[in-house]
Parts: structure tokens; C-alpha cells; sequence
């Protein structure tokens, strides 16, 4: 009879996994949970925003039910095929007692063996082979709640074994707050209503006591050694005790991905890049006929618009730089379509979403694709998918007040176009000095398959076109 009731139970709640929602990811970081246990959720209800090395994305539940517990709080890194959250899929069925009050004591037979240490092979959106994913066995009593609630559970009840006495009462976002500062929360005097440790304790104990306060060692005592103080440990993100020099930053997620793929192109590609500056009062003049323009009416109208399509007429003219060098095969990959990429930064780090086949879109269609990418950037809501597969790249360090630069290569593309800031600068103009609107070009290339003869025929025509901008029309 226990047997077929333990069978019942185990069928009425269904666990979701951490997904893979990029292309083959390991990780991801639960940025934010938007239901709680208790509440009910419908098939393909959104439950929680996570962050990945790519981007942040929502996660919608694939089944109906009542939320039974959630695995893991907010500010976790989760690998991918770990369960983050139980449901209820048959809340009516019977008494559905928290996962603390049901289960026994001590379950060891009960518990899994940990996944293993070995990725296992990814499917994407359905995580990790079912081996790697295994539950894993719980410390003393299995529990679904905070263990300070669990505590004053069984105090209430009467028993003392819910929670060893050894596992101070903290909710989890104080544990993690000790854990970064190298706190032992067995020594931290809790002051929360039932004991609990709070996170002014954990700072407490993380400030050094000042060696006037210390009360002095026995004379005849020999001295003691004492583990090194609790500040000298790294400080976690928006954290900074008292006192101290330093805020340690994890690197994590999109910015541990830009990390790791610029030394990546750094070390990997030969970057040459070249510099020009050019008179682009005429396409300035032109920004401004278009904004007026009726065909232009709805969509952003900004120099960067003309830029990138100053950018793809120079690739039409010489294709060569539009390309990709494959390491294994000792080949250069010609691409005979142009995703172009454009830098967005983003309060989470740089990224580089890219408009698809941006070579066959019109001028009013370029500015509604480049509207559309630097809205959803902003709003933090670009897809895995919208970064993947670009070809080249602007970056326009323009906006920041800066001249020029000499950009990275986006890894697995040839070449990347920097444009400086606009300024109204003295310029020879029909022999004469005037005020011109001036602005200066940077493209770095890959010079293993662009030459310097191909890169400066690709940057010579973008400026040749900025500067008279009807060479869109005869040139295109």
C-alpha cells in the first residue's frame, strides 16, 4: 500500500529543467522568478528570466499546475539539465504536504547519485541526457522550504532533527552572501526574530574588529593562531564592507562570454586596422532631407542608417572582405549574404545582435531592422538566435564622444567598421577653410584573408560614399 502511494505522489508532480536556450550553453543564471510556491501556472506561462552567456531569456512552464517548490533562488547559476522548479499537476488529487513535514527523517535510500562530472550531449531546449540530471540527495530531512521555516516548523512539532543543529537558520540569499564574503556562518551571532542570521549579522561578522576592542590574550597563554580575517575574502557584486579598498565583480553570463570570445578573436585572428577621416557634411544634410521624407515616415532616420548602407554598397563592390576563415579545413569561407552586426551596449555588457540579409533590405527597411535591434538590445530581450551568424560588424564609438578606436573582431567574422564622433571641425572645402562635419573611420580585418589592398578599398569607398552620398544610388 506505501508503495502504490509513493508511486501516486511521485506522478503528481512534474519537474522542470534547466533548458539549453542557446546553442549548446552548459549554464545559465536565474535572474528572476515570477511565480512562487502555491501558485497556479498554465502551459507556456513565463516563470522565471534567466541569463545565459548569449542573453537573458524567459522560461515558460510546458505543463499546468500548482508550483511546489522552487529549487534554486534568484542570483544562482544553474547548469543546464538541473531542475529549478516542481509542479503540481494534480492539486486535487489529495494532501499535497510540504516536502519537510513528508518526508521521513532520514531517506538515504531514497536519494540519487549525483550527476556526473562529464557534460553529457546537449539537445537543444531540452537540456542534458537524463543520467547528468539526477536529483541530488538532500542533507538530513528532504525539505521544499527556507530551512529557518523549517526550523520553527519542527520546534513547533516538537522535534529537534529537522534541521541539524550544526546548519545555522539563514534564508538562502544570506547563505550566498556569506559564502562570497567567506563567512562561517556557525560563528555569526544571529539577531533575527527565531534565531535567524540576517544579512546585517553576516556584515557584522565580516567587519574586522579593531584591535583596541579586542579583549587581550592570558600572558601565560601561548599564542594562538587565528584564521585570516573575514574581510581580506573577495567582496561579491554591489557588495563593499566596511572599511575596504575593493569590490570584487563575478564575471558571469554575457560578460564572461565577451570575455572569453575577445581574447579568443585577440589571440586567434591578426587584426590590421586602418583609419580615415572624411567630410560627411553632405550625408548629414541628407539625415536631415530624410527625416522629412514621407517614405521615411515611422521609422529612426540617423547617420548611422546611411552609414550602414555606405558599408554594404563597399562590400558589394569588393565581396572578398565579406568572409570567414575555417582553422580546420585550411579554408576561406566566402559568404555570399551579409548579416550585419551592430555593437549595443547594454547594462548587462556589450552585444552584437546582426540584421539578416541586410544586403537585399531597402533604406526604409534597413531603418526599421536597425530601430527594431537597438529597442529589443535596450529592453535586454535579444534572442541567442539574433546574435548568431553575423558577418561584419559596425560599432559606433561615436555616441560616447570618441574619435576613433581600433575594434576586436567579432569572432568568426573578417571585418568590423568603427565610427568616431561627428564634429564640426575646420576642413580645406573647395580650396577654402570651412566649417565641415568631420568624422573619422576605423576598420580592423582579419589580414590572414583580407589584404591591405582589400581592406583600404573597402574603407576608401565607405568615406568615398559618406562623402557624396548619391554614390548610393550609381554605385549601388
Amino acid at each position: 500500500m506505501t508503495t502504490m502511494t509513493d508511486t501516486s505522489n511521485a506522478a503528481r508532480f512534474r519537474e522542470f529543467k534547466m533548458p539549453d536556450v542557446g546553442e549548446g550553453l552548459t549554464e545559465a543564471e536565474i535572474l528572476k522568478w515570477y511565480v512562487q510556491a502555491g501558485d497556479t501556472v498554465t502551459d507556456g506561462q513565463v516563470v522565471c528570466e534567466v541569463e545565459t552567456a548569449k542573453a537573458a531569456v524567459e522560461l515558460p512552464i510546458p505543463f499546468d499546475g500548482v508550483v511546489h517548490e522552487l529549487r534554486f533562488p534568484e542570483g544562482t547559476t544553474v547548469d543546464v539539465g538541473q531542475v529549478i522548479i516542481a509542479v503540481d499537476v494534480a492539486p486535487g488529487s489529495g494532501d499535497a504536504a510540504p516536502a519537510a513535514a513528508s518526508a521521513p527523517a532520514a531517506e538515504p535510500e531514497a536519494a540519487e547519485p549525483e550527476a556526473p562530472k562529464g557534460r553529457q550531449p546537449v539537445l537543444v531546449g531540452y537540456g542534458v541526457a537524463e543520467s547528468s540530471t539526477k536529483r541530488r540527495a538532500r542533507k538530513g530531512a528532504a525539505t521544499a522550504v527556507p530551512a529557518a521555516a523549517a526550523a520553527i516548523q519542527g520546534e513547533m512539532n516538537g522535534h529537534t532533527t529537522v534541521v541539524p543543529e550544526s546548519r545555522p537558520l539563514a534564508k538562502p540569499p544570506v547563505r550566498k552572501l556569506a559564502k562570497d564574503l567567506g563567512i562561517d556562518l556557525a560563528t555569526v551571532v544571529p539577531t533575527g526574530e527565531g534565531g535567524i542570521i540576517t544579512r546585517e549579522d553576516v556584515h557584522a561578522a565580516a567587519t574586522p574588529v579593531p584591535a583596541q576592542a579586542q579583549a587581550p590574550a592570558p600572558t601565560a597563554a601561548p599564542p594562538v593562531a587565528e584564521p585570516a580575517p573575514a574581510a581580506e575574502a573577495p567582496a561579491p557584486a554591489g557588495v563593499t564592507t566596511v572599511g575596504a579598498r575593493e569590490t570584487r565583480i563575478p564575471v558571469k553570463g554575457v560578460r564572461k562570454a565577451i570575455a572569453q570570445a575577445m581574447v579568443g578573436s585577440a589571440f586567434t585572428a591578426p587584426h590590421v586596422t586602418e583609419f580615415v577621416t572624411v567630410d560627411v557634411t553632405r550625408t548629414m544634410k541628407l539625415v536631415a532631407e530624410l527625416k522629412e521624407d514621407k517614405e521615411m515616415a515611422g521609422v529612426r532616420v540617423n547617420p548611422l542608417l546611411l552609414i550602414a548602407k555606405a558599408l554594404l554598397v563597399a562590400i558589394k563592390r569588393n565581396p572578398g572582405v565579406n568572409a570567414a576563415w575555417d582553422e580546420a579545413n585550411q579554408e576561406i569561407v566566402q559568404k555570399h549574404y551579409v548579416n550585419l552586426g551592430i555593437a549595443a551596449a547594454t547594462p548587462r555588457g556589450l552585444i552584437v545582435p546582426n540584421i539578416k540579409d541586410a544586403h537585399e533590405q531597402t533604406l526604409p527597411q534597413l531603418a526599421a531592422s536597425l530601430g527594431e535591434l537597438v529597442s529589443t538590445a535596450r529592453e535586454g530581450k535579444t534572442s541567442p538566435a539574433a546574435m548568431a551568424g553575423g558577418t561584419v560588424t559596425i560599432t559606433n564609438v561615436g555616441v560616447f564622444g570618441v574619435d576613433t578606436g581600433t575594434p576586436i573582431l567579432n569572432p568568426g567574422e573578417s571585418a568590423i567598421l568603427a565610427v568616431g564622433a561627428i564634429k564640426l571641425q575646420p576642413w580645406v572645402h573647395k580650396g577654402k577653410v570651412k566649417p565641415r562635419q568631420v568624422t573619422t573611420l576605423a576598420l580592423s580585418f582579419d589580414h590572414r584573408l583580407v589584404d591591405g589592398e582589400l581592406g583600404s578599398k573597402v574603407l576608401a569607398d565607405v568615406a568615398a560614399i559618406l562623402e557624396q552620398p548619391k554614390r548610393l544610388i550609381t554605385w549601388a
